[in-house]
């Protein structure tokens, strides 16, 4: 959750720009003065702060020589402007002090409310700006990630001792952990930052093809090879090659890929002579890559030598901690770019994305958060604009309706009439990311899971519920490959009891 310093020596103000910033969903910190605003923005806690406002006229220092001070160590940091004097000659003087807006007191609640927000997107543009810039320029660093949490704090420490050698990493995790972030930080906090980096998803690669794609190949070489082609490992020279899902390589081009690692040369296809090459590897798999070794699928001496600097990423649920930063950084982003009021997330929606699973990891989380922006209109997320994860968590339709009809702004469903529509509370479970309607197949075994989530794995309370017969319920968890022997053995053992006492 961003947090917004307020600066300013009168209590009052300090208490009415306070509940401003707090029902936009946001944190607010405060600061009698400008000598302890000075203070805390040129300590380390100042890295949590996103916004300041700060007023114009103190007795101890004023807001031009904060806002001075300030922009000497960080020209970034959006700063809004406050005073009751205001005039051209002030604005004037704090634009360009660097100020990022400017407001005459009293300021009304809806000025302020736009002018946080546009200050908000205005700061995340330009440090997204600098991301994109730094990873188009392959110099993207530890620094750009989000990672607080401890598990993550190792994964850095580790990350940046990998990338004082050319050491082969291998980079572990599910699907969606972000393992190409990681390879790109260690690029770019090496000796090699700012060359190339190329990517090749081995498992995305027709059989007849990698060894092309990898090596290249000379014009002629074979039927449609019309012109001479550059490999991977050649557009990598100098830089790093990045071998996502390298698990799924075939054991033909295993060999291969080992001699060009072991021998530091290719040979294209068509070529009379190798080719040296001076590339970085650094691997990824999201499979067990020593499983794979032990049951023969994967070569042995290539596991050893990829496989040399091992990096493992937790999932998302094992550092819950980077979800409340990670999602205040999505939805001022998405927020931006889909041109949406949206500032933030009520206590409760941050309190259900945090307790949730995450089993698509960042991924899932960023496209959860894409959809709930883009179908809001209210100025914080609520628990009503994530009605999968709510349903998935147990959270019924009755606690939904109540969190959306207490926010303090209606949102896009509390605006719907309630009338007897089912899709209320459970409208998106039809459609996916983009709006597109899911198959029948894919809703009915969601609604199955959430009602045996819902009623604990009571198979007979979930038939009942669901309006169909317990066999039909156990064929259809047939049908769609669910797991319900754990279930069906609790059900089996709540019924029993019944059935003695009824005998």
């Amino acid at each position: 959750m961003p947090q917004i310093l307020i600066v300013d020596d009168d209590p009052v103000q300090r208490r009415l720009l306070e509940t401003a910033v707090t029902r936009l969903g946001l944190a607010a910190r405060t600061a009698p003065g400008g000598g302890p605003a000075l203070d805390l923005l040129l300590s380390p806690k100042a890295g949590g702060i996103s916004l300041v406002l700060l007023d114009l006229i103190m007795p101890d220092v004023g807001g031009i020589d904060v806002l001075t001070k300030l922009r000497a160590v960080n020209a970034e940091l959006p700063v809004i402007v406050l005073t009751a004097k205001g005039g051209i000659d002030s604005a004037v003087e704090a634009m360009r002090a660097g100020a990022t807006d400017f407001l005459v007191k009293p300021a009304s609640p809806e000025r302020i409310r736009v002018s946080i927000q546009n200050a908000l997107k205005l700061g995340v543009l330009s440090g997204e700006v600098t991301r994109l810039r730094k990873k188009q320029e392959n110099r993207l660093a530890f620094d750009d990630l989000i990672a607080k949490s401890a598990p993550m704090r190792q994964v850095i420490r580790l990350g940046q001792r990998a990338a004082q050698s050319n050491i082969p990493i291998l980079i572990e995790g599910e699907s969606g952990v972000g393992k190409e972030l990681i390879a790109r930080a260690i690029q770019g906090s090496s000796d090699r930052a700012g060359r190339p980096f190329v990517t090749v998803n081995c498992g995305a690669i027709p059989d007849n093809l990698v060894e092309s794609i990898l090596f290249g190949h000379e014009k002629g070489s074979f039927t449609g090879a019309t012109d001479k082609h550059l490999g991977k490992f050649q557009e990598a020279d100098g830089g790093t090659l990045f071998l996502d899902e390298v698990g799924e390589l075939k054991l033909d081009m295993q060999v291969k890929l080992l001699r060009a690692l072991q021998e530091g040369e290719i040979d294209p296809v068509g070529a009379k002579r190798s080719v040296k090459v001076d590339v970085r590897i650094i691997s990824a798999t999201n499979a067990d890559l020593a499983e794979k070794t032990r049951d023969g699928q994967f070569r042995e001496d290539l596991y050893y030598r990829l496989n040399v600097f091992p990096v493992a990423i937790p999932p998302l649920r094992e550092r819950r901690e980077d979800v409340p930063a990670m999602t205040q950084y999505f939805v001022t982003r998405f927020a931006s770019e889909e041109n949406k009021p949206v500032a933030g997330l009520t206590p409760e929606a941050m309190k259900l994305l945090e307790s949730y699973s995450w089993p698509g990891n960042v991924r899932q989380l960023e496209n959860t958060i894409f959809r709930a922006v883009v179908l809001c209109d209210a100025d914080a997320l609520d628990v009503a604009d994530f009605p999968q994860i709510a349903a998935a968590m147990g959270v019924t339709a009755h606690e939904r309706k109540s969190a959306a009809a207490a926010a303090p702004a209606q949102n896009a469903w509390s605006q719907k009439e309630s009338a007897p529509k089912a899709v209320t509370p459970y409208g998106l479970l039809t459609t996916d990311i983009a709006g597109h309607m899911r198959k029948l197949e894919e809703i009915e075994s969601e609604i199955i899971r959430i009602a045996i989530a819902r009623y604990d794995g009571r198979m007979s309370e979930v038939a009942r519920r669901l309006g169909i017969g317990r066999s039909t319920l156990y064929r259809k968890l047939k049908e769609l490959g669910l797991d319900h022997g754990e279930a069906a053995e609790d059900d089996a053992r709540m019924t029993e009891p019944k059935a003695a006492a009824g005998g």
